[in-house]
């Protein structure tokens, strides 16, 4: 700016009155366009984060408040919200890939928030139902996706894609249930969680090994793509195996101290600053170094500061972030919902909602009653798990980018996941109010 002021003043000094005029007219116009240039630039980057957060926030406040107001989950208002400002409604639309991404800081700080409070000794007395539970489960609701998925003319791969889309439960949905009911460390809760981390490891394996599977159907069955199959299988449980050890060998004595050290100065500032890095640091970790999930990652990371003294006091820290981008997770689930889908495609919407909440419902409280628990904690851990979400998404998408799916397949697995998130809010809330199962 001052080079300008000085070139300005030079001609201004030199020249005759109209050519000091004009030249003014001419530096004064280029000042303009710089500054336009430059507000288009900020408007281009700035603009549509601004009007995700502002909308989505707004919109979410709004409905959650309704909902509130007519005894109905909060879940509901923000689900509404995100539709509203969605892709499928007229009017206002925010930018729907910076809305899920948004949401994946939702997911990291919610875990890490779960493994603040719950610790490995937690994890490990429930692994003798979570493991063989999940695993048992994930294979009879593939199998009912994959019967479906047959019935509406996919191929046998293209199947069992399907079916895996619905076997696994949304972890940002069943942690704020347990959280809104403070059962995060009860028995429901311990075997809620341990049988999610199960499941997420399962999809874990399954996205890593895929490409591979994908190669042995469509080409000719070769010794080294079998080979390939074993390497990524073991590379993967290797990997994963690696983070928890590093995690909790160095993480636990690391992480407190450095906590421990920034508390000393005095400073809140700093302090919520260093549980976000370590939250948000970790699980990036997790995914780029270990290909580990963001929220497997953060839930972890929550589990090395556990037993130190300053958990109570991260825990309080991060809540308010942890809770408004929670809130952005529904309000991006939200913006998926195809009217549409469900006006064209009824009969396979119901039977996807019958495979995903009543299916799993009723699996997965039958497992849980086979291991000896009561009807209360097996209907109580099924309520929680009858969902699906961010796998399920991911999954659908690199279907569809595979050409395995079609687009109409694809929405119908997202309206699907939409409103069995819908169904679970009330199906929680019916379990809370009556206590279906009291022993």
């Amino acid at each position: 700016m001052h080079i300008l002021i000085d070139n300005f003043l030079k001609i201004y000094f030199s020249s005759d009155f109209s050519r000091r005029v004009s030249r003014f007219l001419k530096y004064n116009e280029t000042i303009e366009y710089e500054i336009k240039r430059y507000h288009n630039i900020m408007d281009h980057s700035s603009q549509s984060l601004m009007a995700t957060i502002t909308g989505g926030l707004c919109l979410a406040y709004l409905f959650g408040m309704i909902s509130q107001k007519i005894k109905i989950s909060p879940l509901v208002g923000y689900l509404t919200a995100g539709f509203i400002i969605g892709p499928f409604t007229p009017g206002f639309v925010v930018n729907t890939v910076l809305a899920s991404e948004l949401a994946e800081i939702g997911i990291i700080l919610l875990m890490f928030g779960v493994g603040l409070h719950f610790s490995l000794n937690d994890l490990l007395s429930v692994k003798s139902i979570a493991v063989p539970g999940a695993i048992i489960q994930v294979l009879i609701t593939t199998l009912l996706g994959f019967i479906l998925s047959r019935c509406i003319g996919c191929e046998i791969f293209s199947g069992v894609l399907f079916g895996l889309c619905f076997s696994t439960s949304s972890t940002l949905v069943l942690l704020r249930t347990l959280e809104e009911k403070k059962i995060v460390c009860s028995k429901i809760g311990k075997i809620s969680i341990g049988w999610l981390i199960v499941e997420d490891l399962i999809m874990l394996l399954i996205l890593l090994i895929l490409p591979v599977l994908y190669n042995l159907v469509n080409d000719v069955v070769q010794e080294n793509h079998l080979f390939s199959l074993f390497i990524r299988t073991l590379l993967t449980m290797v990997k994963v195996s690696c983070f928890i050890v590093l995690t909790l060998m160095f993480g636990k004595r690391l992480i407190p101290y450095l906590l421990s050290k920034t508390e000393e100065t005095d400073s809140r500032e700093l302090f919520t600053l260093a549980i976000l890095v370590f939250a948000i640091g970790i699980a990036y970790a997790s995914v780029t170094l270990f290909n580990v999930s963001f929220a497997i990652g953060a839930f972890f990371a929550g589990i090395t500061l556990n037993k130190s003294k300053l958990s109570k006091k991260a825990a309080k820290d991060i809540l308010p972030l942890k809770d408004a981008f929670a809130v952005l997770f529904f309000v991006s689930v939200g913006m998926l919902l195809d009217p549409t889908v469900l006006l064209t495609y009824p009969i396979q919407i119901l039977i996807i909602l019958t495979i995903i909440v009543f299916g799993k419902l009723f699996f997965i409280s039958f497992l849980i009653k086979l291991f000896g628990y009561s009807y209360k904690d097996s209907f109580g851990v099924a309520v929680n798990l009858t969902q699906i979400g961010e796998f399920s998404f991911i999954l659908s998408k690199i279907g569809t980018n595979l050409h395995l799916f079609s687009h109409e397949v694809q929405n119908l697995i997202l309206s699907g996941a939409v409103i069995s998130i819908i169904v679970n809010s009330f199906l929680v809330k019916i379990n809370n109010v009556t206590g279906f199962f009291r022993k």
